[in-house]
Order: structure tokens, then sequence, then C-alpha cells
């Protein structure tokens, strides 16, 4: 089998005439046995069955560290591959927090207008940095969950702007060598608790219902992180703006986020995905273009989900004063948000204080009929989820009846049922069928590797990215309150699932791979990357790939790879140089399986380590 293996990577000493016919021999052999077992004769079927039961033992790394030290280097590897590799070095210090596709530099280059400077802008490709991004002196790990959720190291995110800014909305507050979290907000200066209470009167958060939500306007999502505790995962997502960092403290505290914006670009999801959107001051001008980022949340949110709006123009009359705004201009700005609202079949359920709730219709045949009586525009495309760099249209995404709420399941039966979507044959070439056996597999898949990583399972591993998501069943497969998944489908998949991975009550994004992700580096614990080469291999340099990847990564964090045996032969070629341990090893179904797993660990560094 080492021989079997050493021919498939192209060693000329296993491709001798005498070694392939040893190859060839065994191979025969084997079959023999296997037909013998088969038979039912002797007791290699009960041998066979036991080392079946066993053999993921063999797989177990011992000199791979997933543990954290805070300090000091990983487990070394030791590797008989003498292959000369390219070493990294690391970035200049300047680049500690860099953000490669919302450079503030780049972004003042761009226009104002519609919040553009803001978008996605990234490096051409003879500006990209190709050297390791080193995190800040004194870096640790982040606590826990829930700990996380109130307290983030200061070595980690050293910026308090906002502990000045903020400080008497109860943002955050630096206490010694931590930023403390206590919860509240503009809009909750009382704390996340007793806002969600108030919205719980109104919205059914309590019962599955409503499983995820979109924060627009996050700042350091404290409306995300004390949903957690109500089954409820929240998609957050705010600019790099002034407001420095507030999607990093976002990540640091365990609470998916990414840098993002309602600007002139679609939202980066799927048509009819979120349960709940929500915006608390979050101050986009939800009247102005004749309600277009209003439409665009419309797309975003499914028939019967609901819509919260807190903050100003709500309650003007009460409130005009202190907000330093005119009466007229805040009561015609609620005008048009209401007017908008209705247009799009959104039924007021609920206006008390400063805080409005919206309910979207489930009846999209008469909304739609409705709609055409008032001479309303409809989105021409016939892909509601083409959104990748396309830029929002002042048009109503028309419903479909078949994936409506009536057909979603509470959560978490939902997870594993089969999305809407996939039933109603709305994803060409996906089946019922296809969707349960992918689903079998990710378990399967899982069970290999909490024997690889014995310790996935314990909350060391708070933030996890699936870079290539398929329907969600390596998320799945994981789901616990101690960590949460962010579905990476790829703008370039063969399908586009992401659409049914939140229809089992996951959250996810689309992204391509050859650009930089949306997030600040060190922000994710575990990355898992399903035939990512593959996919990529023959579409950009995987080098830049792999570096993002290192980005991201946490110090210490793990990476799980899968792919096929010459693809991840030259995966850890490459990232022999990038300060990671690494091991090969097997697919869980045995050696012969040409599939097989590479699992790394970044080593601990930070700024000043130069070697």
């Amino acid at each position: 089998l080492v021989m079997a293996n050493k021919y498939n990577s192209g060693d000329s000493k296993a491709r001798s005439p005498l070694s392939i016919f040893i190859v060839a021999g065994l191979c025969f052999f084997f079959f023999l046995l296997g037909a013998w077992q088969r038979s039912g004769f002797g007791k290699g079927d009960r041998i066979a069955l036991e080392m079946t039961k066993s053999g993921a033992n063999c797989n177990i790394l011992p000199n791979l560290n997933f543990e954290t030290h805070h300090g000091g280097e990983a487990g070394i590897i030791e590797d008989s591959d003498s292959t000369t590799v390219t070493a990294y070095m690391p970035c200049d210090v300047q680049y500690t927090d860099y953000t490669p596709c919302q450079d503030q530099g780049r972004a003042m280059t761009f226009s104002r207008e519609n919040m553009i400077y803001r978008e996605r802008h990234c490096p051409p490709e003879g500006d990209k940095l190709r050297c390791l991004i080193p995190a800040p002196e004194g870096y640790v790990a982040p606590f826990r969950w829930p700990k996380s959720r109130d307290y983030v190291p200061f070595a980690n995110a050293p910026y308090k702007s906002l502990t000045v800014e903020k400080a008497i909305q109860n943002w955050i507050q630096y206490e010694g060598n931590v930023f403390k979290f206590p919860g509240g907000g503009t809009q909750f200066p009382q704390g996340a608790d007793k806002y969600i209470d108030q919205l719980a009167s109104v919205i059914p958060i309590e019962n599955g219902t409503v499983r995820t939500a979109l924060d627009t306007g996050c700042g350091v999502a404290s409306w995300g992180a004390y949903l957690w505790s109500r089954n409820v995962i929240a998609m957050s997502f705010a600019p790099r703006d002034s407001h420095e960092a507030q999607v990093q403290f976002a990540l640091e505290r365990g609470i998916p986020a990414v840098i993002g914006v309602l600007g002139s670009i679609k939202m980066p999801y799927p048509s009819r995905a979120f349960d709940m959107a929500h915006c608390s001051r979050c101050l986009i001008p939800w009247g102005s273009n004749d309600g277009l980022y209003m439409k665009e949340v419309d797309r975003v949110l499914r028939p019967g989900g609901y819509w919260v709006l807190s903050g100003p123009p709500i309650n003007w009359k009460t409130n005009f004063k202190s907000w330093q705004r005119p009466m007229e201009e805040l009561e015609e700005e609620q005008r048009l948000i209401e007017d908008i609202a209705r247009l799009l079949c959104w039924e007021k359920r609920s206006e008390v204080n400063e805080i409005a709730v919206w309910q979207k219709t489930t009846d999209s045949a008469s909304c739609r009929a409705k709609q055409e009586n008032s001479g309303a525009r409809f989105c021409e495309s016939s892909d509601a989820d083409d959104v990748w760099y396309k830029k929002m249209e002042q048009c109503i995404t028309p419903s479909s009846g078949a994936d409506s709420s009536e057909y979603l399941k509470p959560f978490p039966e939902r997870l594993h049922s089969v999305p809407p979507r996939i039933a109603s044959g709305s994803i060409p070439g996906v089946s019922t069928d296809t969707f349960m056996e992918d689903d079998k597999l990710w378990k399967k898949h899982a069970s290999a590797y909490r024997k690889i990583i014995k310790i996935i399972d314990t909350g060391r591993y708070r933030n996890i990215m699936d870079m290539n998501a398929g329907f969600g069943g390596f998320a799945a497969s994981l789901e616990s309150p101690k960590s949460w998944v962010m579905n990476v489908v790829p703008t370039i998949a063969e399908e586009n699932t992401l659409g049914a991975i939140y229809e089992r009550g996951l959250i996810g994004i689309y992204h391509d791979w050859c650009e930089a992700f949306s997030t600040y580096p060190r922000t994710y614990d575990l990355i898992h990357a399903n035939r990512v080469y593959t996919l990529y291999k023959d579409r950009c340099n995987f080098e830049d790939i792999l570096l993002e990847m290192d980005r991201i990564l946490r110090p210490e964090g793990a990476v799980v790879f899968r792919d096929e045996v010459d693809a991840l032969v030259k995966v850890k070629r490459m990232i022999g140089g990038m300060r990671w341990d690494s091991k090969m090893m097997d697919h869980e179904d045995g050696p012969l399986i040409p599939e097989k797993i590479l699992v790394a660990v970044k080593q601990y560094w930070v700024v000043g380590n130069s070697t």
C-alpha cells in the first residue's frame, strides 16, 4: 500500500517494472481476499470488521497540537519530503489588521455616492501581499464562549475609540487588559436582553420559527450575541469606517459577522434567506432612492419574515428634539418608509416607543396582483440569487410560492430535513435523494474528524468556516451551542446551494476565493476546505488562497483539507513555508480511496518573530 501511494504521487522508483509487478500482484491478492471474505468462509469478515472499527485510531495525530498555549510554537511534524519550499516572510507591522478588499487608503479613491467607497475594492494582481500577516504583540487566544460574549483581550484588538465615542450607550468599556461588553447599544442602553424581550412580544423568537436573522449596521453585534441563547443565529455586518474595528470586536466575541455595507451592490446572500432582518439606528436611508434598500431587504427576507426598525424616524413626535432633527424631515422619512412597506406587502405588526415591526406577507399571489395594479416594476432576472458584484436594481423581486414559510419546519427540525428548494426541484440536478445521501455522508465525515481532532466539540473552535459548503452538511453535523459555521458557497460552484443552507437554519455567504474574504485577520479558529484546490486550481493562483486562509486563521487554529491525493501533496508542499505544521492521512474508508485528508495547525507567532 505504501508503494501504491508512492506510485500515485509520481515516485520514479515506485514506477520501475518490478515495482509495478509487485503492486499489480498485491492488488490481485486483495481482490481474491475480498472475494473470499464476501463468500462467508473463514474469519476474515470478523477481522476486517474489527480493523474497520479500530482503524480510525491510526489517523489520530499525536504530533499535532490542537490546544492553545498563547505563546511558543505548535508541535513540529517530521516530514521526509525534502522538496524545497518557498518560505513566506512576515508582512510589515503596519499590516497587522489588513483587510485587502476594504483597505482604507484604496477606499478613499472611490466615490462616496451610495457608500460606494465602503464596498469591496480588491487590490489588482500586482498589488497583492504575498507575505504572512503578523498577530499583534501580546496576542492571546480569545476567551471561550460564553465568556467571550462579554470580554475581549485588549491586545487582540487594541482600539479604544469606541470606548469614548459610545461611552454613554453602553457598547464597550475598557478594564485593565480586556474590553468588557455590557450588552448595551444605541437603542438598547438597558441591555440587549430586555430589548429582545420587547421584540419577542411580537415576533415568535422562542419556538424555532425564527432561526436566521440579518443585522444591518450591527455595531459590535450585541443584538446577535444575545439572540444566541434563544437559538437564533444572526448574520451581522457593518462597514470598516470611523467606528474602528466594530466587526473585528464582534468576531473576537465569537459572533458571526462580516465587513459589509448597503451601498450600490446587492448583498451577498440568497433570496428568501432570513426569518428576520433588523436595523437598530443603523443610519441606513431606508426611504431614499424610492426604497432601494428596503427592496433589497425584501429580496433576502422570506415570506412570513419580520423586519425590525428601531430609532429614527420611529416615534418622531416624541423624540425629534433629542435627535436634533426637524419634525417635518422625520415625518416625511417615516411616511416614505410606510409607503414602501405597503408596496412590498409588509404588514405593520407593532409600533411601541421607538421600535416598529413589519411582517412580510405569505400570500404571494394577492401581493403580486396588488403590486401590478400599483404599477410596480418587477426584477426581470430569472435568478434572484445571482448577486455577486451585481448592482442593486430599482425593482421588486417576485416571490416564489414553492418555498414559502408554510413549507419551512421550525428549528432544529429543519436542520436535517429536506430544504423546500430541493424538495420543489428549484436547484437543477439536485433531488431529495441527493440531499439525504449528502447529509448521511457528512455525518460520517464529521465522525472521522472527531477522531482526528478530539477537541472539536469542546468549544476550542468557536468561529468555524467551511470554504466550499455544498448543502451545509459539514456545519449541520457539527451543530452545537458552542460553535457556529460560516458556510461559504463559491461563486463558481456547480450548484447554487446557499438558499438551501439557510433553509436548514444555518448561515452563509457567497464568495470568490480568488479574492480576499470580507473579514479581519485572525477571525476563525477552524477552516474546512473540501475540494477547494480542485475547484480553483485552474481559476487563480492557489498560493494566494492559502495566504488568505493564513490571514483569517487565528494563531494555533486548525485547517482540514479534503481532496484528491495529488492535490493535497501540492498543498502540503506550499504550506511548508507558511509556519503551519501538517499531516496527511487516509480517507476514513481506508488507504485505497484516492481522496485524502490533510490537517494543519498554524503556529503561534507575533510581530517581531522573524523566524
